[in-house]
């Protein structure tokens, strides 16, 4: 029998072996065997060559994505005392005539528009998840969403008559930790005002920053949609966390007019400016 494409073969079968392992061809010299043997082994090595490398860059990979990480933990760390807070009569002055539940809809409305309009660029850049090197893009969209989300939790808490003791530092580590576990701060419980950014709830940061990066790169890939979709998502997420928190603040909440007079909050010294902040959001 004959292969038109392999030509005869002994016993009607064409050799599925490499060619380095058949029998030297008619008229083959003993250089030109050496020189085919050279190149296979150097094929060989080149391949070898590109599969230590892969490990390498997937090695070098999660040491990029995990420092990567650790930055934007710091950089929202920095930015909270930074995040302009208005104060419940602040707000009632804003919206007047609404009730707390009114208002606090009012609130999570604009910071949802607020969230999917940060970082429209993003799209492209969450095409591949965790690059080793983190996307200018990826890092300016969690930084920007996570801004809009304190400053809406910090707002609820005045509303739900929730405001933590303290300074503005202390507030804000509070707001940071209660975005991290998306629920409320328990005044009730000085250990939680008091508690500093330790070990454990910087892990929990850094986590909560991965769960952001990774959550809707599996819908983003397939469709290659960009900052579209990315922006239904941000707003998704951030009225998710939103309704989170107000279920937690309400099993705690202090009506207004059994509130005690509040001092006004101070404002930050050099305050962060939310990109992409809709009208309502305010000052």
């Amino acid at each position: 029998m004959r292969d038109d494409e392999r030509g005869s073969s002994t016993g009607g079968t064409a050799s599925l072996e490499p060619a380095s392992a058949l029998e030297v061809a008619p008229g083959e010299t003993a250089d030109d065997k050496a020189s085919r043997t050279t190149r296979t082994a150097g094929s060989r090595s080149r391949v070898a060559a590109v599969a230590v490398g892969m490990r390498e860059g997937v090695r070098k990979g999660g040491r990029g994505a995990k420092a990567g990480i650790g930055y934007l933990a710091d950089r929202l760390i920095e930015n909270a005392p930074r995040i302009p807070v208005r104060d419940l009569a602040t707000l009632r002055k804003q919206f007047p005539g609404l009730g707390p539940e009114q208002l606090a809809d009012k609130l999570v409305s604009g910071a949802a528009n607020a969230s999917s309009t940060v970082g429209a660029g993003v799209g492209a850049a969450a095409m591949m998840p965790v690059p080793p090197a983190m996307p200018a893009e990826l890092a300016a969209e969690i930084t920007g969403v996570a801004a809009v989300e304190l400053k809406l939790i910090a707002e609820l808490h005045e509303v739900y008559g929730q405001r933590p003791g303290g300074n503005l530092k202390q507030r804000s580590t509070a707001y940071l930790t209660s975005w991290t576990q998306e629920r409320g701060v328990d005044v009730s419980k000085p250990t939680t005002l008091n508690a500093a950014l330790g070990g454990q709830v910087k892990r929990e940061l850094r986590q909560q920053i991965m769960k952001r990066m990774v959550r809707n790169l599996p819908n983003l890939m397939p469709f290659m949609v960009g900052a579209a979709v990315g922006a239904v998502m941000n707003r998704r997420d951030t009225k998710k966390l939103a309704a989170k928190i107000r279920e937690d603040l309400r099993t705690r909440q202090v009506p207004w007019d059994a509130l005690p007079e509040l001092p006004p909050l101070e404002a930050p010294d050099d305050p962060l400016r939310l990109g992409g902040r809709p009208k309502e959001l305010g000052g």
